[in-house]
């Protein structure tokens, strides 16, 4: 089978790629081929996506998979956006970032809280692969004014998830993926890739 690099060392992720992509490619992790990251420096979540994609596969000289995701607020102009994770200023202190998002939105009226999870995900086949396969997908849902739910990461305990009644952090994982920006981005990566 083919292997193929995830531009990430989240052993979640990992595992989650590995699942979808089961049968089409074998996916290993950055850390398997002592891939070093690389700057994030675009300006959108598809720019960041091709940029590690990029960076990962010509370490490895494998097909490269990477995505770049984050959560956009209607009231905030589309913050925190691609520094989702950096929100509040350390990388992945997600206690942090989502208090600061809870602060920002504070005196933003009910029915005015409207946000998306947004996810890119990009498959490049080499490392100079002028057409690359860009996959984007959304998921709608509400700033809550305080937390709920202890599953999940990130901003899932206080994003409000219209179809289910409940916050992010509420629902299982199973069906959290099935409805999330990312379980959708991988469907149809799927699809693409089988082509």
């Amino acid at each position: 089978m083919k292997k193929i690099i995830l531009a990430s060392n989240n052993k979640g992720k990992i595992a989650e790629f590995n699942t979808m992509l089961d049968g089409i490619y074998q996916v290993v992790s950055m850390s398997d081929m002592q891939v070093k990251e690389v700057p994030e420096t675009g300006l959108t979540f598809v720019e960041n996506a091709l940029i590690k994609a990029r960076n990962a596969s010509e370490q490895s000289g494998l097909p490269a998979l990477s995505d770049d995701s984050g959560i956009v607020v209607d009231a905030l102009n589309g913050e925190p956006g691609i520094y989702s994770a950096r929100y509040a200023g350390n990388h992945g202190d997600d206690e942090a970032n989502t208090q600061k998002l809870l602060d920002k939105m504070e005196d933003v009226a009910d029915g005015k809280r409207t946000a998306r999870f947004w996810c890119a995900i990009v498959f490049v086949e080499h490392t100079n692969d002028p057409t690359p396969i860009i996959v984007q997908r959304g998921w709608e849902g509400e700033i809550l004014r305080k937390k709920a739910g202890d599953n999940g990461f990130g901003y899932d305990p206080i994003f409000y998830v219209p179809t289910h009644g409940c916050a992010s952090a509420e629902l299982s994982p199973e069906i959290k993926n099935s409805i999330s920006h990312r379980g959708k981005a991988l469907v149809a990566l799927l699809e693409e890739l089988k082509v």
